[in-house]
């Protein structure tokens, strides 16, 4: 693996060798050293002292060999001396049948390369070279070909091994000489950098993983991954939605009022970071984007106008998506099982349910049952099929006091709602939301209990059917407001022609109940006589001025006009009802 330059972070991420700590000794300002193992977490700052020190090449070869499965899941298979007669085999650790062929190595010719062993996906012959040529061999194995992090370890053992053999070649008295030595320790020190610069920035990755550790099981969440982003960063870190929402933001100077992108300058961003591996530099900003399984569900990004972020700042922002994308993954999970769920309880609400449970199911998923609703049927032609539909209805409804129940029934959305659509307010958000009026909406009366939703999703399919056989199909229709429409379309029962008497007559009714009189009757003989005052007061057998006082009082107790053509046919069908149908009840 090849060596990185030390990256930044934020100062809460120490680049320190050694990491003090203060002791519980009081008055006292000691501190203790970090300890070794934590400094070189593979062993080798400790292996090279023994190297170089050790005078005998066939010990070192065997130093190395025992090293090699510390590094990671590699084995030694064998090593390997270079002599004036060939290579000779030095004796290993391990007790065994040899299984590196000596032939096969003797045809590498003095090159690194792969050699045949069996039951391992991966075997490799390290030369170890000095000034004069090759040294020898040490012969590692694994069940697969190591990572960049394990070939890095793996060449850094072999360059000290070979450092090592060649101090003990300089030794001798025949290649003693000084800029052999100088050349050695330059070799050992460059190893020995390298390795300080790896421990550096191990340390700096596990500070990265232990921290948005500590947000996963805190239980995660925007806030806390874009707030660990910017303690590791020092920038400000935020979270956008697919859509340039804003969603979340840690550290200073975030914009008031937030600016969001047009949809079409917003698409061309996202497109542009989704065709790169890794983040991408978008002005003042470093992006990427959270798409665990191609879908983007979110944005994540540092506000680095400077240009200060470097590799560590970058490891630490993908480490981060990770994260986000794990927490988004499951509100969408969640979401979906939440919809999934509503759409079931309303569908069975229409349909007719236990009160009970469908109180129990409502109350689970975070809906008030208890309250009055309505129920909105919405069709708008040529968008049935259309997901697009499906989140227009969704958004022109979000405005409302509540998020209503949404469900599809054939090429209709159907809502169950608490809030009565005011007048043409729906229909106008939808119309701007798909781009075409022509589209109807039919709204039912209020509705107090569970047992009451199915006859108020017949009343909004009646106030639809009525609005779209009308002369202006596109509208909004509210089925109080049909009149005499409510009782000539089909299904209507005995029910709805008392509900429609009750609401024409139900005061003179009431009236007359209380007081003893015949204002319903008057109206009744009056509207039989085609509203001849002369003719409707033989009939009743009164004065001419006593109709015309009754008239009056019906006026007055209903605060109806008697001289509107609707109201007058409403009125007439409503005591035609009440007496032939309903039998003059009271």
């Amino acid at each position: 693996m090849a060596s990185h330059p030390p990256r930044r972070l934020s100062p809460h991420v120490s680049d320190q060798k050694v990491t003090r700590h203060p002791n519980n000794t009081a008055g006292t300002e000691r501190h203790r050293p970090r300890p070794l193992a934590a400094l070189d977490p593979h062993g080798l700052l400790v292996l090279s002292h023994t190297l170089f020190t050790c005078a005998e090449q066939s010990e070192i070869v065997r130093l190395a060999m025992r090293h090699v499965s510390a590094l990671g899941p590699y084995h030694a298979e064998a090593g390997y001396l270079a002599t004036d007669d060939g290579l000779s085999r030095v004796p290993g650790h391990d007790v065994g049948v040899p299984t590196v062929d000596d032939t096969g190595m003797k045809e590498l010719g003095e090159a690194d390369g792969s050699v045949s062993v069996p039951e391992r996906s991966w075997t490799w012959a390290f030369g170890l070279r000095g000034a004069g040529g090759l040294l020898g061999y040490l012969v590692v194995s694994s069940h697969s070909e190591p990572d960049e992090q394990g070939h890095f370890l793996l060449s850094t053992l072999v360059g000290l091994t070979s450092a090592a053999l060649s101090l003990t070649v300089a030794r001798a008295p025949q290649h003693d000489n000084a800029g052999e030595l100088s050349r050695l320790r330059t070799e050992r020190d460059t190893a020995l950098r390298e390795l300080d610069t790896m421990r550096s920035e191990l340390h700096l990755q596990k500070t990265v993983h232990e921290t948005l550790a500590r947000v996963a099981a805190r239980g995660g969440g925007e806030d806390a991954v874009t707030q660990a982003l910017y303690e590791l960063t020092g920038l400000s870190a935020l979270i956008e939605d697919r859509f340039g929402n804003l969603r979340s933001w840690a550290g200073p100077d975030r914009p008031d009022p937030y600016p969001v992108r047009s949809p079409t300058s917003q698409e061309e961003m996202l497109s542009h970071v989704a065709r790169e591996a890794g983040p991408v530099r978008v002005k003042d900003r470093l992006i990427a984007l959270a798409r665990p399984r191609g879908d983007v569900l979110g944005v994540l990004a540092i506000e680095d106008p400077e240009a200060t972020a470097n590799e560590h700042t970058m490891f630490a922002l993908d480490q981060a998506l990770r994260s986000l994308a794990q927490e988004l993954v499951h509100m969408r999970e969640l979401t979906e099982v939440e919809a999934r769920l509503r759409r079931q309880l309303i569908d069975d609400l229409l349909e007719g349910t236990d009160e009970t449970s469908a109180y129990a199911r409502a109350e689970a998923v975070g809906h008030d049952l208890q309250r009055t609703h309505y129920v909105v049927v919405v069709h708008w032609p040529g968008n049935a099929a259309n997901s697009s539909f499906t989140r227009a209805v969704e958004q022109a409804t979000a405005t409302m006091a509540t998020r209503p129940l949404i469900t599809r029934r054939g090429d209709r959305m159907v809502l169950l709602t608490e809030a009565r659509p005011d007048d043409d307010a729906v229909h106008t958000a939808l119309a701007r939301e798909l781009g075409t009026p022509d589209g109807a909406i039919g709204v039912s009366t209020r509705c107090d209990s569970p047992d009451g939703i199915p006859r108020c999703y017949q009343e909004a399919l009646r106030a639809l059917e009525v609005r779209q056989n009308s002369r202006q199909r596109s509208g909004t229709t509210f089925f109080d407001d049909l009149g005499l429409y409510r009782i000539l379309g089909p299904g209507n029962d005995l029910r709805e022609l008392e509900d429609f008497v009750r609401e024409w007559l139900g005061q003179l009714i009431d009236y007359d109940a209380g007081h003893d009189t015949e204002l319903v009757e008057t109206l009744s003989r009056y509207f039989d006589c085609g509203g001849n005052y002369d003719d409707a007061a033989a009939a009743l057998t009164v004065h001419r001025s006593t109709l015309r006082y009754r008239l009056q009082r019906i006026r007055e107790i209903s605060d109806r006009d008697l001289a509107d053509v609707d109201t007058r046919l409403n009125l007439q069908v409503a005591t035609r009802v009440w007496k032939i149908i309903l039998g003059g009840r009271r």
